[in-house]
């Protein structure tokens, strides 16, 4: 009897434990779900969802004085105006067969990236767990704004989560992406001349935007001039579904452009660093105003934003980490932005000392150096010819494609701005290779809302024409070792892709002077495990100029293992 009894007591604890077990998870999940729920911002009139998009020609459509059309060169020129919510609805019904793309393209390399389906299952819950307090961070109006945009989101990935959460977890993809890839991350370097160093002796300021997501994701660049209800007026260049800024300049002649620096993985949410540069164009119009913005707002990530300001006839580059926020204010006439801070506060940090050491960046910022001290005084054929140079220090042929070149052929935009005439130049497709096209921010400003005829708004006049490079042999060989690297890829991960000996060689030809083409081939024949073909094109990939630190450390690393291999046969 007391054998049944003690049973019994210990069935019914189990039955309890259990019991209780499955009410905790089912509380943990009810939980989770309720916390990576984001409710959108609360609007008091919805009546701008009632409007409808008005085709006036081909390739332009307009709702109320709000425009959107296609110009010759490629670009999209896009103007919204008014409150948040409403100019959000305006700019995603324009934009919405453009937001579709774009996601589409987004989403197709995130799988590329990641295959598995279980896998990407279990990133989407994750990376909602992370941003799932972002919406305490960010300013009610961008919520708004975002909110807008996200009523004419693609109703094809709700798998991913609900349209408004979707789209404001796009506007932390750059942050999340350069925290997570900060050993293989890929850096622009900008730069500013003024006075003695300018044609004219106000500044001029220049940037590449070498942010990849593939080349389908840089395909349909938009440039959106902004007239909201509060602030200044601004142009920035962006994407569709994306409200933030990455490159811009307002009507007060201030401009931001943004670098990453070296960050730790976040683990928590807070304002995407391209909602904190558009509150920045937005509402500043000198430099300390900026400082001022950029102090109060708590990042996810490091970012450099380089401040190019009429008003101040100055650059700064305003250094941000999660922690700090520090001014880099040299007032010189030469302003380079690297990947990597140089103020006083934040220069000597232990990352950031790693950060110069390993990285690219400096190489970049050197060769930056170099490119100036060319030129007497800079002017927008200069500074596009600086930012179309492909290649490394002295001159040197270090590969198409190497990261230590200031063109590294992946650019989704290039641009040069003339702060004190409020006009800018864009680059256009392919890369910055396309021609730069100019744009006057009062002109367009006063023209394109009250546009009912189809006409281009750029200043035909001021065109820098393609670069040369377009049209070489080179360039054909730099698009054949584009594919041939993805096809090397993929046979590096399934063992049952063999390339032939033609084949490989032509690869080499296309490329021979990049580390990574040698890289590659050494990494195909050692997931074949032809050790002794391998070795020497690791040890070709090593005598050309590697990346960064981590990259060559990774080839010697293979080396050695080879080494072994080779020994214990």
């Amino acid at each position: 009897m007391k054998k049944n009894t003690k049973k019994h007591k210990f069935g019914k604890f189990l039955k309890f434990f259990f019991s209780a077990l499955l009410l905790f998870i089912i509380g943990f999940v009810i939980y989770f779900f309720q916390e990576i729920k984001m409710p959108p911002p609360k609007i008091a009139d919805f009546s701008s969802l009632n409007e409808k998009r008005i085709e006036l020609g081909e390739n332009f459509y307009g709702i109320k004085n709000n425009r959107l059309r296609k110009s010759e060169s490629g670009l999209f020129e896009l103007y919204v105006e008014g409150k948040p919510f409403e100019r959000g609805v305006y700019n995603g019904k324009l934009t919405a067969e453009l937001g579709k793309k774009q996601e589409d393209a987004f989403v197709e390399e995130i799988q590329k990236m990641i295959p598995s389906k279980r896998l990407l299952n279990f990133m989407k819950y994750m990376t909602a767990w992370f941003n799932r307090n972002m919406d305490k961070y960010v300013p009610n109006e961008y919520l708004k704004e975002i909110y807008g945009v996200s009523e004419s989101a693609s109703k094809d990935y709700l798998y991913i989560g609900d349209n408004y959460s979707r789209i404001l977890n796009y506007h932390a993809a750059h942050d999340i992406g350069h925290a997570v890839q900060n050993v293989a991350k890929v850096g622009c370097t900008s730069f500013s001349c003024n006075h003695s160093k300018s044609s004219d002796g106000h500044l001029i300021i220049g940037r590449n935007f070498d942010f990849y997501v593939g080349d389908k994701f840089a395909e349909d660049k938009i440039v959106t001039f902004y007239k909201p209800d509060k602030g200044y007026k601004f142009v920035e260049i962006t994407w569709g579904g994306f409200i933030g800024t990455v490159s811009g300049m307002n009507d007060q002649g201030l401009t931001v452009t943004l670098n990453a620096a070296k960050s730790k993985i976040p683990f928590s949410s807070a304002d995407p660093i391209s909602l904190i540069a558009r509150e920045i164009l937005q509402y500043a119009s000198t430099i300390d105003e900026a400082f001022e913005i950029a102090k109060k707002r708590h990042s996810f990530v490091s970012e450099a934003l380089m401040i190019g300001s009429a008003k101040d006839d100055a650059t700064a580059i305003i250094e941000k980490t999660p922690e700090d926020c520090a001014l880099f204010y040299p007032k010189t006439d030469i302003v380079i932005g690297p990947n990597y801070f140089q103020s006083k506060k934040l220069k000597n940090t232990e990352l950031n000392l790693e950060d110069i050491k390993e990285s690219s960046s400096m190489y970049r910022y050197k060769r930056m150096q170099e490119l100036i001290g060319r030129y007497d005084k800079i002017d927008y054929i200069a500074a596009s010819n600086i930012l179309r140079n492909k290649r490394g220090l002295h001159n040197k042929n270090i590969g198409m494609g190497n990261e230590k070149n200031i063109c590294q052929l992946i650019s989704h935009h290039s641009i040069i701005f003339k702060p004190n005439e409020l006009k800018f130049w864009i680059s256009t497709n392919p890369y910055q290779l396309g021609k730069y096209v100019c744009y006057d921010l009062d002109s367009v400003f006063a023209d394109f809302p009250a546009m009912t005829k189809n006409r281009e708004l750029y200043i035909d006049s001021l065109t820098i024409p393609p670069d040369s490079f377009l049209y070489s042999t080179d360039y054909q060989n730099f698009k054949y070792f584009k594919k041939a690297k993805d096809l090397f890829k993929s046979a590096i991960k399934d063992t049952g892709i063999i390339i032939n000996e033609k084949e490989i060689k032509k690869f080499t030809n296309s490329n021979p002077e990049y580390f990574y083409t040698y890289q590659l081939i050494g990494d195909y024949y050692f997931t074949k495990k032809k050790y002794k073909t391998a070795m020497p094109y690791y040890q070709i990939a090593l005598t050309k100029e590697v990346t960064t630190l981590p990259e060559k450390e990774s080839i010697e690393k293979r080396l050695k293992e080879i080494e072994e291999k080779i020994h214990n046969l």
